[in-house]
């Protein structure tokens, strides 16, 4: 019987091989046995298909509640890719223009996604359902996506993301622990009556305080703004996907969900609280908050109109 004769493709993948599992001390035959043995990877199995199905967890027999799980699971998931294409950025370096659009184009095409999908939410859900069994959701709150606050605090310098009325005679300050106490979002999640910290509050800063305190740290110098300022060969296009980026997280996403909290949450003559007791009558439209990732790039003009065109579309449905 002739011995096999392979390919000469084969051979040279081989010896590939044998050179990279030798320079890492490592034995080709015993991988190539273990090859033997494996079973082919299934899709299912890649993907972690039984696993990623079995999450959604009803605290109710409402049909609709599914549909609210799944979506904040596939919204986390963006957040992910998002934050996975901001970290690359700022860990680029030097940083070429480039990759900072490819980057950038993707976190907008995954912005556009979210923004588009958020229909799920004040179209797919019957309002009744909704109203009954948010009750079993208290004090949990889409304000505890930690993820999303990792995506503002890469996108910018910090001090833009501090409460509007002392965001001004904060701008010099360099404390991480008084930065993150007058966050923005921080002030959206008290107590109406009371002003204190609502209990969705105190459990999402035990949880995930140091955490976002480090970002802050970590990123002071090389978050997006930074890495735009550094860019020697910025350019219109870059200068457009930052102001895209800027809209897309700072007015048409908030307003997606307030779009969404006056379908449910609006009822004359009184206005139904967030689950979280959060007050999103003025922590969602961004005429309140005002974030702005990059002032720098807007006129006064725009930054004094900051979302007031999307509300009268969307919202109030005129033009």
């Amino acid at each position: 019987m002739s011995p096999v004769q392979y390919p000469k493709d084969v051979l040279d993948k081989i010896e590939l091989l044998q050179e990279k599992f030798k320079a890492s001390g490592q034995d080709l035959s015993s991988y190539l046995e273990g090859l033997l043995y494996a079973d082919y990877m299934t899709y299912w199995d890649y993907i972690n298909l039984d696993i990623l199905l079995s999450l959604q967890q009803p605290r109710t027999s409402f049909k609709d509640e599914k549909i609210f799980i799944m979506y904040h699971q596939i919204t986390e998931l963006y957040f992910k890719l998002i934050i996975w294409e901001l970290e690359q950025i700022a860990e680029r370096e030097p940083i070429d223009a480039r990759f900072f659009k490819e980057r950038l184009e993707r976190v907008n095409m995954y912005f556009d996604q979210l923004i588009s999908s958020f229909a799920v939410m004040w179209k797919g859900m019957e309002r009744e359902q909704f109203l009954k069994f948010r009750m079993s959701l208290l004090p949990s709150s889409g304000f505890q996506s930690a993820q999303y606050r990792v995506i503002e605090i890469l996108a910018c310098d910090v001090q833009q993301l501090l409460f509007i009325d002392i965001r001004e005679k904060m701008k010099d300050e360099s404390d991480v622990n008084k930065l993150f106490d007058n966050l923005y979002w921080q002030h959206g999640a008290v107590e109406l009556a009371t002003g204190e910290k609502t209990l969705t509050l105190k459990t999402f800063e035990k949880k995930y305080g140091i955490r976002l305190k480090a970002f802050i740290h970590n990123y002071r110098s090389n978050n997006i703004w930074q890495k735009y300022v550094s860019c020697t060969e910025k350019d219109e296009e870059l200068t457009k996907l930052m102001k895209d980026f800027d809209l897309k997280a700072n007015v048409f996403w908030p307003l997606a969900h307030y779009k969404s909290a006056v379908r449910y949450l609006q009822r004359d003559p009184v206005d139904i609280a967030a689950t979280g007791g959060t007050n999103w009558q003025k922590y969602l439209p961004p005429r309140f908050q005002k974030v702005i990732f990059y002032p720098e790039l807007w006129t006064e003009k725009e930054r004094e109109e900051w979302g007031k065109g999307w509300v009268v579309k969307e919202v109030f449905g005129e033009e």
